[in-house]
């Protein structure tokens, strides 16, 4: 590989499973990109997130328009609330019972898509069915859970790290001083145990992933979304060019189509791109 070689990247969480149309319009960003500069493009999947909002998925009925938002039902309260998304196990009837649903919002390879998807987990179910959709087939995916990355990764104070908690492996924040503490909502948090963490438990936090990813990656581009652009500490990467995603409509309800140039024209906004 040439040194000079671009490394085009964008990250995003596991974010339905379907993906949402924003993260389609990040790929479509970084492969318009590549044909332009050259280079690799890499998908930093930030599967490491807990947060099981991430994973809402809106649908919407072709002939109605009525649109309904579906997620995973999780194996208890604190896998729900706690654990990483690449470790959360997935309710062994979610599948058959949102299959159920699907068929008013899905064109047929979307739903085959989805019946293959055979995944435990929902970070690796969502990446299942973005792969049967075609949308990756062109991307590097690195995964934030991958405990050889991990290693890899530069240190960061501000932290995650996933450890034991009630039978269950969790996400807690790590503070600066080696305390592990799980928040509760508000001001209350759950103090737990101090424990040895090595970096193979190690995640980074929202101000700390650019710096964290970019020490794995190495990318001369990054592929920005609107809600990126806010909190991303640019000066910590001046080798890095920024450039913002693509416009879409309606960016975060799910695309159920496959990636193809026949459908570019349903894709994108009509307010044009950037």
């Amino acid at each position: 590989m040439s040194v000079s070689e671009p490394i085009i990247a964008f990250g995003q969480q596991p974010c339905g499973f379907f993906p949402r149309r924003y993260l389609a319009a990040k790929i479509r960003t970084a492969l318009r990109l590549r044909a332009e500069i050259g280079g690799r493009v890499i998908f930093f999947y930030h599967d490491s997130d807990h947060d099981p909002r991430e994973t809402c998925t809106v649908l919407r009925e072709a002939e109605s328009g009525k649109s309904v938002r579906l997620n995973f039902l999780f194996a208890n309260k604190i896998q729900k609330k706690y654990s990483p998304l690449y470790i959360k196990q997935i309710a062994p009837d979610w599948k058959d019972k949102t299959e159920r649903q699907l068929p008013k919002y899905l064109e047929p390879p979307a739903l085959e898509a989805f019946r293959k998807a055979d995944a435990g987990n929902p970070a690796d179910f969502c990446l299942q069915v973005y792969q049967a959709l075609g949308w990756l087939n062109e991307v590097e995916v690195v995964r934030s859970s991958d405990s050889e990355v991990r290693r890899r990764a530069a240190r960061v104070e501000d932290c995650f790290a996933d450890v034991p908690y009630q039978g269950e492996i969790v996400r807690a924040r790590m503070e600066p001083d080696g305390r592990l503490r799980l928040h509760r909502g508000g001001e209350r948090f759950i103090e737990l145990p101090p424990a040895e963490v090595g970096p193979e438990q190690i995640s980074p936090a929202r101000d700390t992933r650019l710096r964290w990813m970019q020490s794995i990656l190495h990318c001369t581009h990054y592929i920005a979304g609107a809600g990126e652009r806010a909190y991303l500490k640019t000066d910590e990467a001046p080798e890095i060019q920024f450039i913002n995603r693509e416009e879409i409509d309606r960016p975060d309800e799910a695309l159920t189509y496959e990636n193809t140039e026949q459908e570019d024209s349903h894709l994108w906004s009509s307010s044009g791109r950037h």
